[in-house]
């Protein structure tokens, strides 16, 4: 029986040093705020998490550190994903020895499957290197260009892979969002990805999400979701359209990227997770203080994590 998700799931932030090592004396402090904030779980070494710029002994490293540093009833879920499978299922027998909670798991990105039937089959050699964990896709075309429909992947890959329980739904066809909701009388737990539209995955039926913004503003999306589900959908819009704004200037100071504005933002709440990695760009100490400015003027630290 698939246990869905009903909450927020953060994308933490891998911290660095300032010569760029990993450093993994963060970790316990994202997890305890995380878990102070309302947040269910952390998706680790996805995106937001740099994954696919670190090694695969750093993200063996990040992996341990945050099931280490979980607090009880903490869903670890450790993105395994790799342009090579070898190294995917490497990731994924390690994720499963290290103790998380699941795994999830982007489609190889260079050589891309062909065909809905490649992708599972890709799936399906990963999920079968944790056999004991809960397995999630992670659709997000934007980094890995592959555009199926994920209605055609879950009913294609319902029957081949045991462990599949759902998505990492980052894409904006709320069609097929919908459609995956309502698959085999809503089996599948499929995590809404796109923090900007949140209020519009909840409208369609979505009950957990998955996101940057959560590790720093879990507080005013649990108000949406608050709102939202008391049918007050007047006090729901107006505090998607604050997340809208919020994130428009993060993309804009982070040249369309939420990674180097959102680490700046964790250093002034508290949490320093260093610098990003190259080819991304950090930024500059005259930008981090625009952002502040910005962030201050539509009162971001009245509702951020704390």
């Amino acid at each position: 029986m698939i246990q869905h998700t009903e909450g927020l799931i953060a994308a933490p932030f891998t911290a660095m040093n300032a010569d760029g090592d990993v450093a993994l004396g963060a970790i316990e402090k994202q997890a305890e705020m995380l878990a102070r904030s309302g947040v269910l779980g952390a998706f680790v070494c996805g995106t937001t998490g740099e994954g696919a710029s670190l090694s695969t002994a750093e993200r063996m490293d990040v992996a341990r550190r945050w099931v280490e540093a979980a607090p009880k009833h903490f869903r670890v879920i450790i993105h395994v994903g790799h342009a090579s499978l070898a190294e995917a299922k490497t990731l994924a027998a390690h994720a499963q020895k290290a103790g998380a909670w699941g795994i999830g798991a982007m489609a190889p990105y260079f050589f891309r499957p062909r065909r809905v039937e490649d992708l599972v089959a890709c799936c399906r050699e990963v999920a079968a290197a944790a056999p004991a964990l809960p397995f999630y896709y992670y659709h997000m075309p934007a980094m890995s260009g592959v555009t199926f429909a994920m209605a055609d992947f879950l009913e294609t890959a319902a029957d081949r892979i045991p462990t599949l329980v759902g998505l990492k739904f980052t894409y904006e066809n709320l069609m097929d969002f919908g459609l995956c909701l309502r698959m085999a009388a809503g089996r599948f737990d499929v995590l809404f990805g796109r923090d900007e539209i949140l209020l519009s995955a909840l409208a369609l039926g979505a009950r957990g999400a998955v996101g940057t913004t959560y590790n720093f503003a879990a507080p005013l999306y649990l108000r949406i979701i608050e709102a939202f589900r008391a049918g007050d959908m007047k006090t729901a819009g107006d505090l998607q359209m604050r997340a809208a704004e919020m994130i428009r200037i993060l993309a804009r100071a982070g040249g369309g990227s939420a990674i180097p504005s959102g680490k700046a933002v964790m250093k002034m709440i508290g949490i320093d997770c260093g610098p990003v990695r190259l080819p991304i760009v950090g930024l500059q100490p005259d930008e981090c203080e625009r952002l502040r400015t910005d962030l201050e003027r539509i009162g971001f630290f009245e509702y951020c994590c704390k």
